[in-house]
């Protein structure tokens, strides 16, 4: 099937996916403003994708990001970000989560001060769970949503639910469903656009947003399409400029040097920053991967408390709190572990001393990904916090240099390490390819972005001919194929025959294969896995 969208471009919008079941999410109107938007914005896209590739080339060449010139009269000047809504002036959890119906009853239901309905890295972007997320998402803001599961358990929203606010995908990432010229468009204008269209003159007329967090920006020329976005949009539905407001997660190390820019194009629409914590460190491997220097150790050993990533997450408050906007802390990727007293406890310390962390160093509120983790964090954050934020909190006195954002942490390349690596890597490519985006494993729930760490990381490793701490054997890419085989095995012992026939093994085992032996570290997993879903 494919259906023309709109003629009044000279690349008319296509919808080549199928539109039965979705009527309402893909009305005339609501594809008339995805044509527009995608006339409008995909070019420019096209070209500030083009100026990353620029820039990687740069990095591989040895030169390292720091603080731009041309910009020192912005993070010099005394400006600060249009006021944050009342309602978004308590944030200290939110709890992150895929578009299915039931995840967003919970997460809603959840206690949580905000819940973020992810388009990106907690969803596999099949074309029915990306338009059922519209679906559903539409009938929470409406306050409709329900669900009753197999056993004939209901599920619907409580009287005082979290705020909702939305992440579209990345702009480097693709939808299929739509073409323009023939090629896919970029899907952060669709998502984006169907959720604003039906859903942000309801959320403002409600006082309840629209609210949006904007992932993997790489510096402030990103920061201004999406402005550019939000004010084209704002106009077509007859908003209110200034009404949305966004959260930008810096979670790349271009990004991280420009933040005072990125508050700058977006001060008029902007509510804070976040510490994505994760692909941050993803980036770290992915911006330096042609040098040796930069070689990562065990991913279990890179916490918050190294020096890289304390020096980020003080210098996004510093930032923000100078600039009237929140400090958001990162995602806390444990979940309980019924059937281990012991090692429930261990893993909620390690959450509690980390949020601990966070607080201290004054952000204003911080990240969980299962809903047993917020009594913890909501407790460390209440005690800490003067109020419903502590934005007044403002560290005046801290110089962070390039040299602090560029600290590699010292610690153990281990043989448990790489093993891991591979099989969080491999496990969660095979749900992936299977339509599903958020993988509980080894007591951790794992997304796109902690799997692009184990994945690059073995990478890294490989390609860099790293030796085992306290040993002398090199990890070798034989080495790597040996150990593949080794997990494919144990997958083979834990799953029968029959369960195994419906999995997707196979074809992860290659992709993940591919891309360790590509010598050239690609950008982006998900990227490479899309054709095949």
């Amino acid at each position: 099937m494919t259906e023309s969208i709109g003629t009044d471009s000279a690349n008319p919008l296509k919808l080549v996916c199928p539109k039965e079941g979705y009527e309402d999410i893909l009305s005339e109107p609501a594809l008339d403003f995805l044509q527009a938007l995608c006339t409008e914005f995909s070019s420019r896209i096209e070209d500030l994708l083009a100026d990353r590739i620029v820039r990687q080339a740069e990095f591989d060449k040895g030169e390292l990001p720091d603080f731009l010139e041309e910009t020192k009269k912005i993070r010099d000047g005394s400006w600060k970000v249009s006021k944050v809504p009342e309602i978004l002036q308590d944030r200290r959890v939110e709890i992150t989560g895929p578009v299915d119906r039931k995840m967003i009853i919970n997460a809603l239901n959840s206690g949580a001060k905000v819940y973020m309905a992810d388009f990106e890295d907690s969803s596999s972007p099949t074309w029915s769970a990306m338009m059922d997320g519209q679906v559903n998402l539409k009938d929470a803001t409406s306050g409709t949503i329900e669900f009753t599961n197999e056993i004939g358990k209901k599920y619907q929203l409580a009287d005082r639910t979290a705020t909702l606010i939305v992440r579209p995908r990345g702009l480097h990432l693709k939808e299929k469903g739509f073409l323009a010229d023939g090629s896919p468009v970029p899907a952060a204008l669709i998502d984006f656009g169907l959720f604003f269209f039906h859903n942000g003159r309801k959320m403002y007329e409600a006082n309840k947003g629209p609210f949006f967090y904007l992932p993997k920006l790489e510096g402030y020329h990103e920061a201004r399409l999406w402005n550019d976005v939000f004010i084209f949009a704002q106009n077509w539905c007859d908003i209110p400029q200034g009404t949305l407001k966004a959260t930008v997660l810096i979670e790349t190390i271009p990004a991280v040097f420009q933040m005072n820019e990125i508050l700058w194009e977006l001060r008029e629409h902007v509510a804070g920053l976040n510490c994505g914590r994760w692909d941050y460190i993803f980036s770290f491997i992915k911006c330096f991967r042609n040098n040796a220097d930069f070689v990562l150790p065990d991913r279990k050993s890179i916490g918050m408390d190294v020096h890289f990533l304390d020096s980020y997450s003080k210098l996004l408050v510093q930032t923000c709190h100078k600039r009237g906007a929140h400090a958001m802390g990162g995602m806390a990727a444990q979940i309980p572990i019924k059937d281990d007293q012991v090692a429930h406890q261990s893993a909620i310390e390690k959450v509690r001393k980390d949020k601990e962390r966070e607080a201290l160093n004054g952000h204003d509120g911080t990240w969980v990904a299962h809903p047993g983790l917020i009594p913890v964090a909501m407790e460390i954050f209440e005690k800490q916090l003067p109020g419903l934020n502590q934005i007044d909190k403002v560290h005046d006195g801290l110089e962070i240099k390039q040299e602090d954002l560029l600290a590699v942490p010292e610690g153990e390349k281990t043989l448990d390490g790489f093993r891991t690596n591979i099989s969080a890597a491999l496990r969660y490519i095979e749900e992936w390819l299977r339509g599903v985006g958020c993988v509980p494993l080894n007591h951790l729930m794992e997304d796109a972005a902690t799997a692009e760490i184990s994945r690059a990381q073995i990478w890294q490793w490989v390609h860099h001919s790293q030796e085992f701490s306290g040993s002398h054997e090199k990890i070798t890419l034989e080495l790597f194929k040996e150990e593949l085989r080794s997990e494919l095995e144990a997958v083979e012992r834990e799953f029968t025959s029959d369960a195994l026939s419906v999995r997707k093994f196979s074809e992860a085992a290659k992709l993940l294969s591919d891309l360790v032996e590509d010598r050239q570290l690609a950008p982006f997993l998900t990227l490479e896995a899309y054709h095949l879903i």
